[in-house]
This record gives structure tokens, C-alpha cells and sequence, in this order.
């Protein structure tokens, strides 16, 4: 009997989990200004969904990205710079949810290995052209 509510708990864990919270005020809702609403909309395209990883938090569905997207509209109506929100959400969730990543301190070798690895090609192809000629 044991195993078997242990597995109707199993089941309906997933159920049981979904989010109950209304979404944020500004996750679907844009704001009045167009200008305004522009600087977020470009501001949100630039940043990765923490959930999704595969999306930026303006094309997400998820719930998170939509709590994102309400940040973002609030603090632009408030009178913020995109830039400084775009600071303020990597410092709060890292380098990674940017798709603009700055050349820092932990950051560099994702500029420079590939520049390496190409002179490197570049370099076995020109010597192996050489010997045939």
C-alpha cells in the first residue's frame, strides 16, 4: 500500500508544483510610452532566459522571464538606463544571461581561443599548401 500512494505522489508532484501565481504586472503588458516600450523590448532581446537558455527573455514563455520582462518595464518607466539594468541583472544572475558578453578578468579565454585556434588552422594549412607545392 506503501508503494502505491508513493507513486500517486510520484504522479501528481508535477501537478502539484505548477505555478499558482498570477503573472507579473508587466510580463505581457507593454508600457504606454513607444519609446520607452522600445528601449525595454531591446533591452530584453539581449538577455538570455535563465529557464529556456536557448531563448532571449522577450521571445520566453517562461514564468521567470516574464517576472524578468516586468523588471525591466518597471525600472525603464521608473526613469533607469537600459545599460544600468542590463549591470544590475548580471550582477544579480551573472555573465551568462547576457548575450553581449564584456571581456573580463573570467571571460577573455571565450575571445581569444577561438582567434587561436583559427591562426593555428590558418598556420597547418599554409605549411601543408607549402610541402605540395
Amino acid at each position: 500500500m506503501r508503494w502505491f500512494v508513493a507513486l500517486v505522489l510520484a504522479v501528481a508532484a508535477p501537478a502539484i508544483a505548477q505555478d499558482t501565481m498570477p503573472p507579473a504586472p508587466y510580463a505581457y503588458q507593454q508600457l504606454a510610452n513607444p519609446q520607452l516600450e522600445a528601449k525595454a523590448e531591446g533591452l530584453m532581446g539581449t538577455l538570455r532566459c535563465l529557464t529556456c537558455q536557448g531563448q532571449s527573455i522577450a521571445d520566453s514563455d517562461a514564468s521567470m522571464a516574464g517576472d524578468m520582462r516586468s523588471e525591466i518595464r518597471q525600472r525603464i518607466a521608473a526613469g533607469e538606463s537600459p545599460e544600468h539594468i542590463r549591470q544590475w541583472l548580471i550582477g544579480r544572475y551573472g555573465e551568462y544571461i547576457s548575450y553581449k558578453p564584456q571581456v573580463t578578468r573570467t571571460t577573455w579565454p571565450l575571445f581569444v581561443v577561438p582567434v587561436l585556434l583559427l591562426l593555428l588552422a590558418v598556420l597547418i594549412a599554409a605549411r601543408r599548401l607549402r610541402r605540395r607545392a
